[in-house]
């Protein structure tokens, strides 16, 4: 993470946009104490494709039922 002076960040603002678009996060100090971070903007998921998430995690969660070898190394831990 590269660090950058107020006075400086405010300088070169467009050069730090640069770098966090490329990935990188930037730290903003004010008398050497950190007081900024900026870090690239994520895209959120529209609500169609938080429904498809979730209906995934849902078969997923269907799929996995309690038992079977890890139930049964659970229990044999209990025994202990």
């Amino acid at each position: 993470m590269r660090t950058f002076a107020a006075f400086d960040a405010k300088t070169h603002f467009s050069k730090l946009l640069d770098l966090v678009e490329a990935g990188e996060e930037v730290r903003i100090t004010r008398h050497g104490k950190p007081v900024a971070r900026l870090v690239a903007e994520r895209p959120r998921l529209s609500q169609s494709e938080f429904n498809k998430l979730l209906d995934t995690m849902d078969r997923i969660r269907s799929r996995s039922t309690p038992g079977g070898p890890v139930k049964e190394l659970v229990d044999e831990g209990r025994r202990y």
